[in-house]
C-alpha cells in the first residue's frame, strides 16, 4: 500500500466510525449519506485486507487492526488540522470558537469563574465548554480533539502529551462561624476531636489527609463521604463538620479558616495538551489565557 495511491478522506471516515461506533452516527457528524459511508468502509476494508469494524449489539466494534492504528491515525489528522491554522494569527476578538477543557468539580470552582471573566473580556463571541473525563479516557480525546485541553494532577504521563506546572494551593480547614471549636487557631488534638467530611471521587478508601494521619498514627472521624467538592462547603456552613480543601475553594465563603496543624502536600495542578496542537494559535492562546488567571488567583 502506497499514500501516493490512498485517498486520505477515508481516514477521516475511519477514525469517525471508530468514535461513534456506529454508521449512522458517522455519516450524520461527517454530513455524509449513510451509502457514502459504507463505501468508504469497504475501500478502507480492501486498504488494509482487513475487516476493520465488526457489527454486534454493543455497535461497530473495532478489530485488533483498528486498535493498533487508530493512535497514529488521530496524531496525522490532527497535525493536518493544525498545519492549516500554523503561522496565522488566532484573532480571539473574532473569534466564535468552542473551547472543552477536561476538569473536575474542584479544579471547576477554583479557575472556571475567573477564566469565563477573562474571555467574556477578550473574546465575547468564543464558547467554553467544560467536562470531567475518567483519565483513562483523556489521551484519546485529547488526541482525537474532542478535547482541546486538560487540568489535572501532575499524573498524566504519555509522549502524545505536552504539559506545564499551573498551580499550586495549600489545604486549609474550614469550620462554620460560631462553632463550638472555633478560636485563634486550631491544635491537632482540636483537629481530631472534630467529625469531618471527606470528599474523594471513589466510594471507598483514604485519601490525603488520612495517609498524611495514618503516617503519624492518627485518624479522623469521617462523618460525611461525598464525591463531589461543589456541595462540601455548604454542607460546613449549615453543621458542625469540618471540611479540608485546598484554601482557593474556600476563602470565597464566610467561614473560619484554619491552617492544618499537620503536614500535608499541597494540590497541585498541570495544564495538558496533545502534541498536534502545541503551535495551534488558538490553543496556544486558551493556555496563556489559563494560565495567566491561575497565576493572578494566587
Amino acid at each position: 500500500m502506497q499514500l501516493s495511491q490512498t485517498d486520505l478522506n477515508l481516514f477521516i471516515v475511519f477514525e469517525a466510525i471508530y468514535r461513534e461506533g456506529n454508521l449512522t452516527r458517522a455519516a450524520e457528524q461527517l454530513c455524509l449519506s449513510q451509502p457514502a459511508v459504507s463505501n468508504a468502509l469497504a475501500r478502507l476494508r480492501r486498504t488494509f485486507d482487513d475487516p476493520l469494524f465488526i457489527r454486534s449489539r454493543q455497535g461497530m466494534l473495532p478489530t485488533p487492526v483498528a486498535e493498533n492504528i487508530i493512535g497514529r491515525v488521530r496524531e496525522a489528522l490532527q497535525l493536518m488540522s493544525s498545519s492549516l491554522t500554523e503561522g496565522t494569527v488566532f484573532q480571539a476578538a473574532q473569534s466564535d470558537k468552542s473551547f472543552r477543557i477536561n476538569m473536575s468539580d474542584l479544579i471547576s470552582a477554583m479557575i472556571l469563574s475567573p477564566l469565563v471573566q477573562a474571555v467574556t473580556r477578550e473574546a465575547p463571541a468564543v464558547h467554553l465548554e467544560s467536562y470531567h473525563i475518567p483519565r483513562g479516557d483523556l489521551l484519546r480525546d485529547l488526541a482525537s480533539g474532542a478535547v482541546d485541553l486538560a487540568i489535572d494532577a501532575p499524573v498524566l504521563s504519555d509522549p502524545q502529551l505536552c504539559h506545564l506546572p499551573l498551580l499550586k494551593e495549600r489545604y486549609v480547614c474550614m469550620l462554620r462561624k460560631g462553632h463550638p471549636l472555633a478560636g485563634d487557631r486550631l491544635t491537632l488534638d482540636d483537629y481530631l476531636s472534630l467529625q469531618h467530611i471527606h470528599v474523594s471521587s471513589r466510594r471507598t478508601g483514604p485519601g490525603y489527609v488520612e495517609q498524611a494521619l495514618n503516617n503519624m498514627g492518627k485518624s479522623r472521624d469521617v462523618h460525611l463521604r461525598l464525591q463531589h467538592y461543589m456541595i462540601a462547603p455548604g454542607v460546613a456552613l449549615a453543621s458542625d463538620l469540618a471540611l479540608t480543601a485546598p484554601l482557593r475553594l474556600v476563602q470565597a465563603y464566610d467561614a473560619q479558616i484554619y491552617e492544618l496543624p499537620f503536614a500535608l502536600p499541597e494540590l497541585e495542578l498541570h495544564l495538558y495538551w496533545h502534541k498536534s496542537r502545541d503551535k495551534d494559535p488558538a490553543n496556544r492562546w486558551m493556555r496563556q489565557l489559563i494560565t495567566d488567571q491561575a497565576q493572578d488567583q494566587m
